[in-house]
């Protein structure tokens, strides 16, 4: 017999170690998240008193591995449109939160002597909150549908964005350590284009790529296609230089703007599981416990600077965008802590070779006991906040009561705002793809003058080139122009038309600079100057064909970007009509529905939810079908989705009853042979009771829950069945029910109380 692999030995002592370790933390309540790193630090080389992991390497692989789905499903949960959405606040907040953390971290390592990049890593990860952690406490407070979190969810977002913004700036910066600002700058500048031109192909082809083979396609397969385009992507960003979590969290993002999110995401999930668990479990077995005591003055300085500085500064940065004191003081409150990012960022510094080891055990520790007091913090906002309330002067209350009524109700809509808006996202978003088309054409040009000679291969490829640039050159030249915003605006004469002459005179001399730059790649053409671009201009001018093809591929690409947005709109409820009931202490909020659920079939009017828990229920979801304002006939059926409307009180109640299950003394099947539905056969003789009785007569179904599946007679089986055949003499009778009702029946149809 061959030797067990190590590397099945410690995948075994790794999953083995977790689930004793994390079901201990559930027991708890504690997140898994610390069950991991307790796990890592038990089966790591720095506590004896338990098996050792073997083959480190291995491990790290498989870690490496968990980051990138990690990632992935971070991404699938990602929008832009969510972005979008988290507005001011958001990025307020986290801009201000972010720069102060991460300037509090870098001056504490320098303070404690730490050389450059370890400070730099310490501040990008002090900067960081936990998304799992928060979600986790706010699910135990019974808080997530209180308006503060959803502040707080934005923020989130934002800082997911700056964590991985953060991460591939300090691998370009580290990467280019030898080189001058200039090219750090380039290379930036060169991230930016690509990551925009990855994003607006893969909007354009993939929804499209998913909707083609949706009917071809099945759990496993779009598990595989997913997975598939995910590492496509990986493959992609390291090729061009770049970290492989930014690829996968880039295709994560592009998928989240299908229709198909939800159900990947879900696929996605025992596979990002399974590998998250080695990453943060290799991340525990790198705690030892002598740096720990060698540097625990540092980790208390870090952990209360951390807990002081971000509940301080996200406190202030949520009260700068407008909001309220109390939500500002929630909200910062909920932001004190490090996580899963910081892992990362500690695991990219080692990767680099550029942060010392006795980075990586600080910075868990200090996670762990973030984490663990994070519920703690919470539950301190309202008494803070009370006790402020307390002693603040009432001029200052009043001050900062006028100052959130007044950004709440400034007015951000006008027409130079949305004219200025439209025109800047057309020429950046036009130029990035034009840009692009001419980065890459090029390496086309030699193939084609291998096969035609260097002339008409020139020809050839510059209509390839025109043929590809044209939709873009005429968007760039006549998109949008004839907006409202743009109408209105030109109907000022004085004010308004010399700026808007001018926006679109930079858009034709962009259009300009790339048909020249197109066309100055071909010594033939380009010897003839500037004619043949002010032709080709003019051409794509008067081309109506080439517009309604722009046309098309515009709205191609909005219904891509917005197919999601699309389908939740006919499911959901509207955004404005939730936001205005959160003002009220309102909400929505959407339950699922287990099989496991006691009530299970019943009817609305029957489980009296209005009187009981004062809810009421707005549709009903059953797959594709959405039934608004159910009847009381209405039956509740496992995986259904309800969408139900009241206050924090009445949902929280509302949610313990959905979450409650069939107990298993009530329903006790497994043991219960009498309860197994079995198919069994009897003879019609002579004495019977059902002998000349038609099946309709006999009422099998009705009075002993059973079911006629066929008849044989002399020997042939009667396939078709007919309710109205009488019984023979003879019959064979094939019937299915449960074991004990079918003796009943075999038994009963002899006795004279059968029919009675």
């Amino acid at each position: 017999m061959s030797e067990l692999s190590p590397l099945i030995i410690n995948l075994n002592l790794i999953l083995i170690s977790s689930s004793i370790v994390t079901l201990i933390f559930k027991k708890i309540k504690q997140p898994v998240v610390l069950g991991y790193l307790v796990t890592g630090f038990i089966i790591g080389p720095y506590f004896s008193w338990f098996p050792t992991i073997t083959d480190k390497a291995d491990v790290q692989i498989w870690a490496d591995i968990g980051v990138i789905f990690l990632l992935f499903a971070l991404g699938l949960e990602f929008s832009f449109k969510k972005l979008i959405k988290a507005g001011s606040v958001a990025l307020i907040t986290t801009t201000i939160e972010v720069i102060s953390m991460f300037l509090i971290g870098y001056s504490c390592g320098h303070f404690m002597g730490w050389n450059h990049y370890n400070n730099i890593f310490l501040g990008g990860m002090l900067s960081m909150s936990s998304t799992t952690i928060i979600i986790k406490a706010f699910d135990d407070l019974k808080l997530k549908t209180q308006k503060f979190t959803t502040i707080v969810f934005s923020i989130l977002v934002v800082e997911d964005i700056f964590a991985i913004f953060m991460m591939v700036l300090f691998s370009t910066i580290i990467g280019n350590n030898n080189e001058a600002g200039l090219k750090i700058i380039e290379s930036i500048l060169r991230l930016i284009f690509l990551l925009s031109l990855w994003f607006i192909m893969g909007i354009f082809l993939i929804p499209t790529l998913l909707k083609k083979i949706r009917l071809l396609i099945n759990d496993e397969t779009l598990l595989i296609v997913s997975l598939g385009l995910c590492l496509s992507m990986v493959t992609l960003t390291e090729y061009s230089g770049y970290s492989s979590a930014l690829g996968s969290f880039i295709m994560g993002s592009i998928l989240s703007e299908t229709i198909d999110a939800e159900k990947i995401e879900k696929l996605i999930k025992p596979v990002k599981d399974l590998f998250g668990t080695i990453f943060f479990v290799s991340v525990g077995m790198l705690i030892d416990p002598l740096i720990i005591s060698k540097y625990f003055i540092s980790i208390i300085i870090i952990t209360i600077l951390t807990i002081i500085g971000k509940l301080l500064f996200s406190s202030i940065g949520v009260l700068l965008s407008g909001q309220s004191l109390k939500i500002s003081l929630q909200s910062g409150f909920s932001l004190a802590q490090i996580g899963e990012f910081a892992f990362i960022m500690a695991s990219l510094g080692q990767k680099l070779s550029v942060t010392d080891s006795f980075l990586y055990p600080i910075i868990i520790t200090v996670s762990v006991i973030t984490t663990f007091l994070t519920p703690f913090i919470i539950r301190l906002a309202n008494p803070t906040f009370n006790f402020l309330n307390k002693i603040l002067p009432i001029k200052i209350k009043i001050i900062l009561e006028k100052y959130s009524e007044g950004s709440q109700t400034v007015n951000k809509n006008n027409d130079w705002k949305a004219f200025l808006k439209t025109n800047l996202i057309i020429i950046i978003v036009y130029s990035i793809i034009l840009t692009g088309i001419l980065i890459f054409i090029p390496l086309i040009y030699p193939i084609i003058n291998n096969q035609f000679g260097e002339n008409i291969g020139d020809i050839l490829s510059l209509l390839i080139t025109l043929t590809l640039i044209s939709p873009f050159i005429n968007a760039l030249l006549f998109s949008k122009l004839k907006t409202t915003s743009f109408k209105n605006l030109w109907e000022d004469k004085k004010f308004s038309r010399g700026p808007i002459v001018s926006i679109i005179i930079i858009r034709c001399l962009l259009a300009l600079i790339f048909i020249s730059i197109s066309i100055s790649k071909f010594s033939i053409l380009a010897s003839l100057g500037i004619s043949p671009t002010l032709a080709i201009i003019i051409i794509i001018i008067l081309s109506k064909k080439l517009h309604n093809q722009y046309l098309k591929t515009e709205e191609h690409f909005i219904f891509n970007f917005n197919e999601r947005e699309y389908y939740k709109r006919k499911l959901l409820p509207n955004d404005n009509i939730t936001k205005k009931l959160m003002e009220k202490d309102i909400h929505f909020e959407t339950f699922s529905i287990s099989s496991e659920y006691k009530n299970i079939g019943s009817k609305l009017k029957e489980l009296h939810y209005r009187e009981r828990f004062g809810i009421n229920i707005v549709s009903i979801i059953r797959g594709m079908n959405r039934i608004n304002i159910p009847g009381g006939n209405e039956c509740i059926y496992p995986l259904d989705k309800i969408i139900v409307i009241g206050n924090d009180e009445q949902l929280n109640l509302f949610k313990i009853e959905i979450e409650s299950k069939i107990p298993i003394e009530e329903n006790n099947i497994y043991n219960d042979e009498s309860k197994e539905v079995i198919l069994q056969q009897f003879v019609i003789e002579e004495e019977s009771l059902l002998l000349n009785s038609s099946i309709s007569e006999s009422c099998i179904r009705e009075k002993n829950q059973c079911l006629v599946v066929g008849i044989e007679k002399d020997n042939i089986p009667l396939l078709t069945l007919d309710i109205t055949y009488k019984f023979k003499k003879g019959d064979m009778i094939w019937i299915v029910g449960e074991k004990d009702k079918i003796n009943e029946l075999v038994n009963g149809s002899k006795s004279k109380k059968f029919y009675k």
